[in-house]
């Protein structure tokens, strides 16, 4: 059975993407991934060791990372994942970081970072030295975060538990990988992406739109100059992606830097009033590498 879209989401998809394209490509199920742990082990070696039962694809934005598929599907009971060989991450997860791209000697804030999946490939990309601060607003969502890290052998880590928009710190790198209402992961007819339709509401998504605005105003506040922060959304609406970043061009000193990484990309620049500048972000549609959806934006601060 196919999903079902409200009137009002048809009509605004169809003014978005090609529709046609889009719809067939949630009506699939989502395509499982891996990320390799360097922190722990060798490409080499998990591919040795997985290549027994599963299928690996290279992804082409990352080289930790593979889509697999197999006669089993459940990764999650593997030793390599329950001993933090590997990361069971969507493949348009890894990108932010990727952009990122953290140093050794970087301070960095992941500012919403559980269940953990960012800070985790965050911390292999700075080879444990350096420092990130992992917040996120509630001790419960601190349980899978503080799991994840031990799991994985991160040690160059602190969690924080704190309202993002509160933060008042100086940063190197920022990730805000910022809460959404999303869309970007209806991927095939589960539960999750039923309730996502049957939710959806121009109401959340300004909601939604005026938290990340609040979030990314005050992060931005909190990067040092000549600094990096990375807004992404697992989302597809204008108003929680090229608004949002539109905001911030127009509150703040901050200028849009091009993403280097080689992706088909589909920005709404029509829907709003919005700078030919947000050319230089990235939005992943489904139907192109059948991934979920994922808007990433570069900022630098001067």
């Amino acid at each position: 059975m196919d999903l079902e879209f409200k009137k009002e989401f048809i009509e605004k998809y169809t003014k978005l993407t090609n529709f046609i394209e889009y719809e067939a490509a949630i009506n699939r199920s989502a395509r499982k991934s891996i990320r390799v742990n360097i922190l722990k082990v060798s490409i080499g070696k998990i591919k040795k060791s997985l290549l027994q039962q599963w299928n690996l694809e290279r992804i082409p934005w990352i080289k930790e990372g593979f889509w697999i598929d197999g006669f089993r599907t459940d990764i999650g009971n593997t030793y390599e994942h329950q001993l933090g060989y590997i990361y069971v991450q969507e493949a348009a997860s890894m990108l932010p970081p990727i952009i990122l791209s953290p140093k050794k000697t970087d301070v960095v804030l992941d500012a919403t970072a559980s269940p953990g999946s960012k800070t985790t490939q965050i911390a292999a990309m700075m080879k444990n030295e350096g420092l990130i601060i992992a917040n996120d607003v509630s001790y419960y969502r601190m349980l899978p975060l503080a799991h994840n890290l031990q799991r994985c052998g991160v040690s160059n880590t602190i969690t924080t538990v704190m309202d993002a928009k509160k933060i008042n710190m100086e940063f190197d790198k920022i990730l805000l990988d910022a809460p959404c209402t999303g869309i970007g992961i209806i991927m095939g007819n589960t539960q999750n992406s039923r309730h996502i339709l049957k939710t959806y509401s121009l109401h959340l998504i300004k909601t939604m739109a005026g938290i990340q605005k609040r979030l990314i105003l005050n992060l931005y506040h909190n990067l040092k100059s000549k600094g990096t922060l990375v807004y992404s959304t697992c989302s597809l609406e204008p108003e929680e992606d090229e608004e949002v970043i539109q905001f911030l061009l127009d509150e703040t000193d901050a200028k849009l830097e091009k993403i280097s990484v080689n992706i088909k990309s589909e920005i709404n620049l029509d829907y709003g009033n919005y700078s030919s500048e947000l050319k230089k972000c990235i939005k992943l549609w489904p139907q192109v590498y059948h991934t979920e959806g994922f808007f990433i934006a570069k900022i630098k601060k001067p």
